[in-house]
C-alpha cells in the first residue's frame, strides 16, 4: 500500500485536519542547512496529548547517541488500544539533519516495505523548532510540543495532522 494512501486513510479518521499552516515543504533541489543533533535535544523526554481525532497519543525521544536520537510514537484508539506506532530516527546526515520513520500496526507488521522508510529533510532549524519537509516539531509554551505532518488527501488537496503534547513529569 502506498504511504500517501495510508496517510490519507489516517487523515480521514481525524476530526478536522487543518489547512497546511504548521509545515513547510522543500523544493526538489533544496540543500538542507547545516545542523547538529544537539540543536534538537529539547525534544528528549516523554510527551502525551491529543492525537488523531483528539484521542490519546504519546511520543518519546531518547538523548542523542552517536549523532542519532531515537523516538517512538503511539496512537491509541478511542478504546485505549494501540491503533499504530512509529519508530523514528532523527539523525545527522551530510552535515544536516533528517528524520527517518517507519509505521507499524498493533501486531508489529510494517506499513512500509521491509527496507523502505519515510524520510523528511531539514528545511530550517530555529530555537525550539525544527522544520523538515512536510514535518514540524516546535515548542508550544513552557511544557508543550506541537508535531505536524503534511499529507495529501483525495486529489491534490493538502492537509495537516497536528498533534499537541505536554511533557510528562
Amino acid at each position: 500500500m502506498h504511504v500517501w494512501t495510508i496517510f490519507a486513510a489516517v487523515a480521514a479518521l481525524a476530526a478536522a485536519p487543518v489547512a497546511a499552516q504548521e509545515t513547510r515543504l522543500a523544493a526538489d533541489d533544496h540543500v538542507p542547512p547545516p545542523a547538529a543533533i544537539e540543536q534538537l535535544d529539547w525534544l528528549v523526554g516523554h510527551w502525551s496529548g491529543e492525537g488523531i481525532a483528539g484521542v490519546a497519543a504519546h511520543e518519546s525521544w531518547l538523548p542523542p547517541s552517536g549523532g542519532t536520537m531515537v523516538g517512538t510514537f503511539v496512537q491509541e484508539t478511542g478504546e485505549g488500544e494501540v491503533m499504530f506506532t512509529e519508530h523514528m530516527y532523527l539523525a545527522e546526515e551530510d552535515g544536516s539533519l533528517v528524520v527517518k520513520l517507519k509505521h507499524f500496526n498493533p501486531d508489529l507488521t510494517g506499513w512500509e516495505e521491509k527496507d523502505d522508510m519515510l524520510r523528511f529533510r531539514l528545511v530550517a532549524v530555529e530555537d525550539c523548532a525544527a522544520y523538515f519537509s512536510a514535518l514540524t516539531y516546535r515548542c508550544d509554551g513552557e511544557d508543550g510540543l506541537v508535531v505536524a505532518v503534511r499529507m495529501k488527501s483525495d486529489g491534490d488537496a493538502v492537509e495537516e495532522l497536528v498533534f499537541r503534547f505536554r511533557r510528562n513529569r
